[in-house]
């Protein structure tokens, strides 16, 4: 016991400058994963515009929850015994908080807020913690905390009132939560670790495609195979992929060498824009595929009712406009032929209207493969130009 105690005093709490995504950080993200899962629910239960609305309110909680954690990882020691203990406590309140998730608008809405405010809580103790060792962030993180409790107070009053206040209070501390973030992450002291950064976040990115798949395979074993669901069940599989190549092959390295490349305020706004808030609408079109896909095995051989496509369309829009968004962010260059392709594409899917669920995934499926095709023919003429 003596030798764990003097370890956790001698092991600096602030972050190494070549500081990997540890095990315990994997453990987090995994305990997440179930979070994801119940807002996939959520919005599978019922396609509606007021649905549509409460995913995204209990979505921002948790990725705000999670992207906190991330901000407040990335500059403490992960393998700091205190740094460990502070996740797995965090880890066991965000299953509660997932466990809560289906009923955050009804009877558990408190009790979600709790468990919610705990995890942001640990995540501010850890801020704290680090900036005590490392005085050039205090100025940084005193500001992000003074700014966090106005939203935290309001999800607690949201979570207490519930009806018609709960949504305005937590859309309120939407807007409180990102004026927080827009003050605070123009300062110099973040010191943010790039290549963790990012490496967490790609691991989000890969918990959210992976979720389509889980959910496609679940409800397949299930069925019983036909023809139908059979080729629905790889047109699913294969937009999953294309989603993943779009990201991680064209997007991520240009997104990961632009944080690399900025300093100081530059990089922890680069960080905030592209990381913490871009990412936001693009793990949330994963989610509404995700949810599109349980519609779409569970009857493969009838057309997508309007709310299917619409919910197709708004995926595809929400994580391919976004990442197209995220690129202009980071590199201050439009990306107008994956902007208009994908919004070509929504629309092809919305006016189709009567045909198999397989064609409307064919669709959706081909605007992206075409986004790929065009991105990959014109880097090799940019690289042929340079050779």
């Amino acid at each position: 016991m003596e030798t764990g105690t003097s370890q956790m005093k001698q092991t600096p709490i602030v972050s190494p400058d070549d500081q990997k995504v540890t095990f315990v950080e994997l453990f987090f993200d995994l305990v997440f994963v179930f979070s994801v899962t119940q807002v996939v629910s959520l919005l599978h239960k019922d396609l509606s515009w007021i649905t549509v609305g409460q995913a995204i309110l209990v979505f921002w909680l948790v990725w705000w929850g999670w992207g906190q954690f991330t901000w407040a990882l990335n500059a403490a020691n992960t393998t700091h015994h205190f740094v460990q203990i502070a996740v797995l406590m965090a880890a066991a309140i965000a299953l509660f908080m997932g466990i809560s998730l289906p009923g955050a608008f009804q009877d558990r809405a408190l009790w979600f807020a709790i468990s919610y405010i705990l995890v942001r809580l640990i995540g501010l103790i850890l801020f704290s913690l680090v900036s005590l060792e490392d005085p050039a962030m205090r100025g940084a993180v005193r500001t992000w905390t003074l700014l966090s409790i106005t939203g935290i107070i309001a999800i607690v009053a949201g979570g207490y009132m519930g009806g018609a206040a709960q949504y305005v209070l937590w859309g309120l501390a939407i807007v409180l939560d990102i004026f927080a973030a827009n003050v605070s992450g123009q300062a110099e002291g973040w010191k943010i670790q790039p290549d963790h950064f990012s490496e967490r976040h790609g691991l989000f990115v890969i918990i959210a495609l992976g979720e389509t798949l889980i959910v496609a395979a679940s409800e397949v074993t299930e069925a019983i195979l036909t023809f139908n669901l059979v080729v629905v069940g790889v047109l699913v599989v294969a937009i999953t992929c294309a989603l993943w190549w779009s990201y991680f092959v064209r997007a991520k390295p240009v997104l990961d060498h632009a944080l690399k490349s900025s300093q100081g305020g530059k990089r922890s706004t680069m960080a905030r824009d592209v990381y913490s808030m871009l990412h936001f609408p693009m793990l949330f079109g994963v989610i509404a595929y995700a949810a599109l896909v349980e519609e779409a095995v569970a009857d493969p051989g009838e057309p997508l009712p309007l709310a299917g496509r619409a919910m197709l369309a708004l995926a595809v829009v929400l994580f391919v406009g976004g990442m197209a968004v995220a690129l202009w962010r980071a590199t201050g260059n439009p990306v107008w032929a994956r902007a208009i392709l994908i919004i070509a594409t929504a629309m092809a899917i919305m006016a189709v209207a009567g045909v198999s669920t397989a064609v409307s995934l064919g669709i959706a499926l081909s605007g992206i493969l075409a986004i790929i095709v065009l991105e990959q023919r014109a880097r090799s003429l940019v690289g042929a130009e340079r050779a």
